[in-house]
This record gives C-alpha cells, sequence and structure tokens, in this order.
C-alpha cells in the first residue's frame, strides 16, 4: 500500500536562495513562534546535498543551539545550509523519522519511534553532478 507524499513549503531566504545556517537572522520576530522540522545540509563538490542534522522544535532555540555544536560546526568550512518548515505538532515525529531514514544525517542517529510520515524533499537526491551554482537552485 502506498502512502501519499505530504508536500512541505521549505524556507529559502533572500533571492530564493539557501539559507546560511550562520547568516539567518534569529533575533526577528518572525522566529518567535515558529516550530517546526529543520534541516542543515551542504553541497558535496558533485553537486549531492549530504545532510548533517534533523531536527525538531523551536526553529530558533535549535539552530541557535547548533551554531555553537562542535559536532555541527566541524562542517561550518563546507558553507552549512539550513531549511525548516512549520508543521502541526502532531505530524514532528514522523516527518523528523521519515527524514532521519530517507536523509540519514551525519550527526545525531536517534529520531522518534513514530511511523515515518513521507515528506516532499527540499532538494532531490537523484541529480546527476551540476554546474548550476549551488545557492541559486530552484528546488
Amino acid at each position: 500500500m502506498n502512502q501519499t507524499t505530504l508536500h512541505l513549503f521549505w524556507a529559502k531566504c533572500e533571492n530564493n536562495a539557501w539559507c546560511s545556517l550562520h547568516n539567518v537572522d534569529l533575533s526577528h520576530s518572525y522566529y518567535d513562534r515558529c516550530e517546526g522540522i529543520y534541516i542543515i545540509w551542504y553541497w558535496d563538490n558533485f553537486g549531492n546535498p549530504v545532510t548533517v542534522r534533523v531536527g525538531q522544535g523551536n526553529i530558533r532555540d535549535r539552530l541557535t543551539a547548533h551554531g555553537t555544536d562542535p559536532q555541527i560546526q566541524g562542517y561550518a568550512h563546507l558553507n552549512l545550509l539550513v531549511t525548516w518548515t512549520s508543521l502541526p505538532p502532531s505530524y514532528l515525529n514522523g516527518v523528523e523519522a521519515y527524514l532521519g531514514k530517507v536523509l540519514k544525517p551525519r550527526v545525531g542517529s536517534l529520531f522518534p519511534n513514530a511511523k515515518p510520515i513521507p515528506v516532499s524533499l527540499p532538494f532531490r537526491m537523484d541529480l546527476l553532478p551540476s554546474r548550476v551554482d549551488q545557492q541559486a537552485r530552484p528546488y
């Protein structure tokens, strides 16, 4: 039985570019009550996404904590990017379980013991190497 994929709207920053983890203005009032799922990643030399961390919670609090987390900052030289999406609390565990299984992040291996909820990813996982500027990708 096929489960329907939940299509999510993943956040981007200025000019429709992916947000740099270190340049997101978390002091903005937008983040006061921003709860949801987030993904931290970088593009490898072939233009493929490499997931560093998947998580859930208050986006400001979680990204602030990850900004000083030594495990995550070990990848800082690779230009860490971040995206997030707001979701109802009842979806968070299932979506995080799914993303953890599919994206296999380098940091963090414990995910909620919940039935995975398939969701659209912010980036495609099946791309051939590309010469497109990584920040300007349209997906």
